[in-house]
């Protein structure tokens, strides 16, 4: 009775690392799923249009050579339709986070400038 136990335990102490091994194998740069390798496209954004149709915006190249294309995607092919520099490479530089773009949103319905002070 014993063994079967023990065999039974071990049993399901496999089935339970399963998922877990596919998940380190999944981020892991060896297999392919972890940092972008040189070279590769990196997604940037997906905006789905409709179930078949998407904009795709990739980052191609490196360093000062980096573009970023703008791509429709559908069932026909890939198109390009727009190519641009980086956003954190523009001069007035990236967009504002989220969370301080709602603030100063925030700020502005509840009457107050930039700094802080009432208007």
């Amino acid at each position: 009775m014993q063994q079967g136990l023990t065999s039974l335990l071990w049993f399901l102490a496999i089935i339970a690392c399963i998922p877990v091994v596919l998940w380190l194998m999944k981020r892991s740069p060896l297999v392919g799923g972890g940092a972008a390798r040189p070279g590769c496209p990196k997604p940037v954004a997906v905006l789905p249009l409709s179930t078949q149709q998407k904009l795709v915006t990739v980052e191609v190249g490196q360093g000062a050579d980096r573009l970023w294309l703008v791509l429709g995607v559908s069932p026909q092919g890939i198109r390009t339709l727009h190519t641009m520099v980086p956003l954190a490479d523009t001069p007035e530089g990236p967009p504002p986070p989220p969370a301080a773009a709602f603030a100063q949103l925030l700020d502005r319905l509840r009457g107050k400038d930039g700094n802080g002070a009432s208007l």
